[in-house]
């Protein structure tokens, strides 16, 4: 599995729990992660709000 699919799929799991104004935040977080962070910070961010 392509490892950009399954940190995709990750994040999609994470923001189908979320009620609408967590959605939306978590949406503009990870636009900004993917502009600006490497795997290894975007996957330590996500175990860190676990």
């Amino acid at each position: 599995m392509n490892t950009n699919n399954f940190d995709m799929a990750k994040m999609m799991e994470m923001l189908s729990k979320m009620d609408k104004k967590e959605l939306e935040a978590g949406i503009a977080k990870a636009n900004q992660i993917l502009q600006t962070k490497s795997k290894d910070e975007i996957l330590k961010e996500i175990n860190k709000n676990k």
